[in-house]
């Protein structure tokens, strides 16, 4: 059903370059078989699914089973006696078909050499080239909606001197669905009641933005009329799992303006040379980082600890890590849809000299751990490139400590100020009179309890806590216990946890 060679456009050459990379990871064992699946599909944009099924004929003992789809179509049988093993020698059946097509394929194409100079092709695999249609498409989008939303509120315009957006990216195009901007977090004690937002750095802003986005589509979803159904980008799996999964050829990109603080902010001599990195994998460069106060420290810092009384956040590069492995949904979405992960990272920055530093963040970290992970989740690598700015990010600007959030559908931007974490009274939206921002964990809250009456999910109901409802995500919840321990066994240092009695509230 799909076909590398069906069109010879730049952005399908430059993803057969990808696609040489991948593969030869993939050949010298760096890439887990499940891993370069979801990879594949990413790149070639086929509906890919991993599930559980009946073992064949003449099988003695007790065995799980199953099988990969390509676009609907089945592959070898895949068993083992756990459902890690059985999945991943699913993988490895359908590679063993896939592959060779893909190889041949690839052959088929004109060499990189007899493409013209001005051609978009990018020589460093798994970096998009900067003049794709889709690197384009995406900051204009931004810088569009931005334009859009300050015209109506340009008193604000200095709230997006650090901008991060989610685009979705389907057959009809790009179209932006969340927006955060912000660099700061709470200085005073932990909220007990969800009401106060702790972290509102620009891409944790933007991504409760987009758990706003799939909240609503879920109510689409589960509202059984037809044309809101048709509507959402959820749809019902074919295989046994009761988890929803993004429609086919749906792909979501983050755009940030600047690269996010934490260990991906290594000096530059460090990532003008990648092969030292035995070197400094246990430095405090690429351990993780917390932000206090609007500073970032190692967690091997001695002056953390100096801090340790104060309200700290993990740093975004380190959560956009957490995020690649465990999905951008959360720990409370998971109870309804299989893990979402983002395509690219696109960073606004034409001069930014620590995208290898990102790069290597990103997938250095955690690289080995998806043969851990319980089903669905995986280790994802996203493409990163730098493309224009859609926002300045100037020192002046930087100091302001209010950030706004928007979601599509939204008729108006949400201010917040990042050292309370409450909205603030000239928001052009809020709540109500406590002033709780429309991102805040009690807000989370009450949405999963509307999803969850109406998917009839009467189990998720009965919950007493949010505390309880994160909890009852269980392979969430052993997908980031086993990222946590991973990443302590690498010598990057242990994930700072925050007291748990600021998830125990209800609404």
């Amino acid at each position: 059903p799909w076909s590398l060679a069906s069109e010879s456009s730049p952005c399908n050459l430059h993803a057969h370059i990808t696609l040489s990379h991948l593969i030869a990871r993939y050949r010298s064992g760096q890439t887990h078989a499940v891993s370069l699946l979801h990879q594949l599909a990413q790149t070639l944009q086929f509906r890919l699914e991993i599930k559980e099924t009946v073992t064949t004929a003449n099988v003695n003992g007790f065995f799980f089973a199953f099988c990969v789809l390509v676009d609907g179509v089945k592959y070898k049988t895949g068993m083992g006696t756990t459902k890690k093993v059985a999945r991943l020698k699913a993988a490895e059946l359908a590679l063993q078909d896939l592959l060779p097509r893909l190889e041949k394929e690839k052959a088929d194409l004109p060499k990189v050499s007899d493409i013209q100079d001005d051609m978009p092709i990018c020589g460093i695999p798994s970096i998009l080239c900067r003049k794709t249609p889709t690197n384009l498409q995406i900051p204009n989008a931004i810088k569009d909606q931005l334009t859009k939303l300050m015209n109506s509120q340009p008193q604000f315009s200095t709230c997006a001197a650090t901008v991060a957006a989610f685009v979705i990216q389907t057959s009809s195009g790009c179209e932006v669905v969340a927006i955060g901007t912000g660099n700061y977090s709470v200085t005073d004690t932990m909220s007990i009641n969800g009401r106060v937002v702790h972290d509102s750095h620009a891409v944790v802003t933007a991504r409760r933005s987009l758990m706003r986005f799939f909240y609503q589509h879920l109510l689409m979803f589960f509202s059984k009329t037809t044309h809101l159904v048709e509507k959402s980008i959820f749809q019902h799996n074919e295989n046994n799992s009761n988890l929803l999964s993004l429609k086919t050829g749906i792909a979501f990109h983050l755009y940030v303006n600047q690269v996010p603080s934490g260990a991906a902010q290594m000096p530059s001599k460090m990532s003008l040379n990648p092969g030292s990195i035995s070197t400094w994998q246990m430095s405090n460069e690429m351990g993780l980082h917390v932000s206090v106060e609007g500073k970032v420290f190692s967690v091997f810092s001695t002056a953390l600890k100096h801090s340790s009384t104060k309200v700290f956040s993990v740093s975004p590069m380190d959560k956009i890590t957490q995020w690649q492995v465990l999905g951008y949904q959360g720990a409370l979405l998971s109870h309804f849809i299989e893990p979402v992960y983002i395509q690219s990272i696109l960073i606004g920055d034409l001069a930014a000299g620590d995208i290898r530093g990102m790069e290597m963040t990103l997938n250095h970290r955690t690289e080995g751990i998806t043969a851990q992970l319980p089903l669905f989740y995986c280790m994802m690598r996203p493409h990163i490139s730098t493309v224009p700015a859609v926002a300045s990010s100037t020192a002046d600007n930087g100091l302001v400590t209010c950030c706004f959030n928007w979601s599509e559908g939204d008729c108006s931007i949400e201010l917040v100020d990042g050292l309370t974490g409450r909205t603030t009274e000239e928001s052009p939206f809020k709540s109500g009179s406590a002033l709780a921002s429309r991102l805040c964990k009690a807000a989370m809250l009450h949405r999963f309890k509307l999803v969850a009456k109406e998917a009839n999910r009467q189990d998720l109901l009965a919950t007493t806590s949010y505390k309880e409802a994160k909890t009852m995500a269980k392979s969430y919840q052993e997908a980031k216990n086993l990222l946590r321990t991973y990443l302590m066994q690498q010598g990057f240092g242990s994930w700072p946890v925050k007291p748990m009695v600021s998830d125990n509230f209800n609404i």
